[in-house]
């Protein structure tokens, strides 16, 4: 059978923090539970057309997912268990922020299959934290994964936050020490991303920008001093037994998370809930990201759109459901195995390009190639392709190298 990934969105959080521009906000206990109501109306509908795939990941993301109650969780994972076909060793991972765990939540998430939590720390300094917008304290943090190893989790997520205002070298590391002490199986190591229409544009759009160009900046750290962070991470984490598998994450020997290798590496998976996105039949869609459209019902109805996609075999992109429907033809199929592919410290296999797009890589590449081995930004060995850690440092770069552009005709 054909492998598939879910990812369930779950877009609630106690207060939106301020760097963060993702799909979430915050609602009162009426609105999740109506949210949650429509969710598994919504994968009632949609789960028979997935009769030909096996589910070997979910993802339960928000917002908060460990806001929802217990109860509500369990119901969910009950629903996704009895309408697809979930693999009995599958992982299945829940977001959690600290201050939204109970005893009693813990032992309903193990009890409905979850295998995997990932809590967000973001810090382990308070000045930090509030200065983020985070509403737990380093404390709150602690407790929560010692309640989660007490209830039996032994496969546990940390994501903390590097180059935020203000933050020199020693705090950053200061983090990492806190975590380290924790032992988690996993950590996420993100660099601060200041994105547009959020409160942190506001105060830091410009330095921002003078970082970019780079001129000194008045609370951001500097380029050098984030790609410094960004290098002891690494040398840090490995002495401790992390192995980075992917430009921002690091694991212990096969604790690796398999939900988001399956996307770096273009496996089929389906967004459920509001904003959710999916990858389907070399097609990429999602469902609305209006929440009062999603309470009333209107979220994309799978099967007409497997059908639209069969019949716009050809076609760019197409009007379909509640957005855009993107038919990715073999130029942008090629073009994502790449700059997704080479997120990871694997890189990409030759012989999988082959067998996927019916040439050689360096058929299509082979410039490139080239190109970026003379700049030092790439290494090719044992029929893999991978980023150096010179390309790594700049890998936004490197992956737009990877883009092909468009085949045009013209007539006399």
């Amino acid at each position: 059978m054909r492998e598939l990934e879910l990812y369930v969105h779950i877009p609630f959080c106690v207060k939106k923090c301020d760097y963060c521009d993702f799909l979430s906000m915050p609602a009162d206990e009426s609105v999740r539970r109506h949210y949650v109501g429509q969710l598994l109306e919504e994968i009632r509908q949609n789960a028979p057309v997935c009769k030909e795939y096996q589910v070997s990941s979910v993802f339960f993301g928000g917002g908060t997912p460990s806001l929802l109650s217990g109860g509500q969780t369990a119901e969910i994972m009950e629903e996704l268990q009895e309408r697809f076909q979930v693999r009995q060793n599958a992982e299945i991972t829940l977001e959690c922020n600290p201050g939204t765990l109970t005893r009693q939540k813990l032992a309903l998430y193990k009890t409905a299959g979850v295998n995997r939590l990932s809590l967000g720390l973001q810090s382990a300094d308070h000045r930090e934290l509030q200065k983020i917008g985070r509403i737990h304290t380093f404390e709150e943090f602690l407790e929560s994964f010692d309640l989660a190893r007490k209830a039996g989790f032994s496969n546990i997520n940390v994501d903390v936050m590097s180059a935020l205002p203000g933050q020199r070298t020693k705090d950053w590391l200061y983090t990492l020490k806190k975590v380290l002490e924790l032992r988690p199986e996993h950590i996420s190591a993100y660099s601060l991303i200041v994105e547009e229409g959020t409160p942190f544009y506001e105060r830091y759009g410009e330095d921002e920008l003078r970082r970019q160009r780079g001129e000194v900046c008045r609370d951001l750290p500097s380029e050098e001093t984030e790609r410094q962070m960004y290098e002891l991470t690494r040398e840090i984490l490995a002495d401790h037994g992390y192995l980075r598998y992917e430009i921002s994450n690091y694991a212990k020997p096969g604790r690796e998370c398999r939900h988001n290798i399956g996307y770096w590496q273009l496996t089929p998976y389906l967004g459920l809930g509001l904003g959710s996105s999916s990858y389907l039949e070399q097609a990429r869609f999602s469902n609305t990201r209006k929440l009062e459209e999603y309470l009333k019902g209107n979220w994309n109805d799978l099967a007409e759109i497997l059908e639209t996609v069969e019949r716009q075999k050809g076609r760019a992109d197409v009007s379909c459901g509640q957005g855009e429907l993107v038919m990715l033809d073999k130029r942008a199929q090629m073009e994502e195995f790449m700059f997704l592919g080479l997120r990871m410290t694997a890189g990409i296999a030759r012989k999988k390009f082959q067998k996927l797009f019916g040439v050689e890589l360096e058929g299509v590449y082979g410039e490139i190639l080239r190109k970026l081995q003379r700049q030092g930004l790439i290494e090719q060995s044992e029929g893999r392709v991978f980023l150096t850690e010179e390309g790594i440092s700049v890998s936004n770069y490197v992956l737009s190298e990877f883009l092909l552009e468009v085949e045009t005709s013209s007539s006399e």
